[in-house]
């Protein structure tokens, strides 16, 4: 079996970003590469496992709390802007600036609502569709994960 180089500085620069961002696990593609590292964490509870077992043990699952459930009911929502990356959200432009968008206020489609930073880099989240922003659902400088919702606009 061949060897397959890998580059240990991306590897640490992502496990530096995993720490920063309390994120479970990152990864990143270019071209036909691809480098994915992950964090365990660990459960809330788990069996005991016989040592002669030979099927492992399943692990308790907690009960889902009303703040997950309602996470579950935003993302479905029709005017959830979800989060198109793994980052850190910013809700103004810079610290001490006034918001993009506040609760209540009008938003025009492409209008930028917020910042997702990523490796570094900036990126605008723009509005999905016209409307009145209802609820802002993350905290400037909060990690998110792809697919989270951030805000909804009705």
């Amino acid at each position: 079996m061949s060897r397959i180089p890998f580059d240990a500085d991306a590897i640490r620069t992502l496990a530096g970003i995993l720490v920063e961002t309390g994120l479970s696990e990152i990864e990143i593609a270019e071209k036909d590469s691809r480098i994915r590292v992950a964090r365990g964490v660990a459960p809330v509870q788990a069996a005991p496992v016989p040592v002669a077992a030979t099927q492992a043990a399943p692990v308790a699952q907690p009960a889902p709390a009303p703040a997950a459930a309602a996470a579950a009911d935003d993302a479905q929502h029709p005017g959830a802007v979800l989060s198109p990356m793994v980052g850190v959200a910013y809700l103004s432009p810079e610290p001490g600036a006034p918001p993009f968008v506040t609760p209540g206020q009008t938003v025009a489609v492409g209008q930028t609502v917020l910042l997702i930073e990523a490796m570094k880099t900036f990126n605008q989240i723009k509005a999905p569709k016209a409307g009145t922003v209802a609820r802002i659902l993350v905290a400037s400088g909060a990690p998110v994960e792809y697919g989270e919702p951030l805000m909804v606009i009705e």
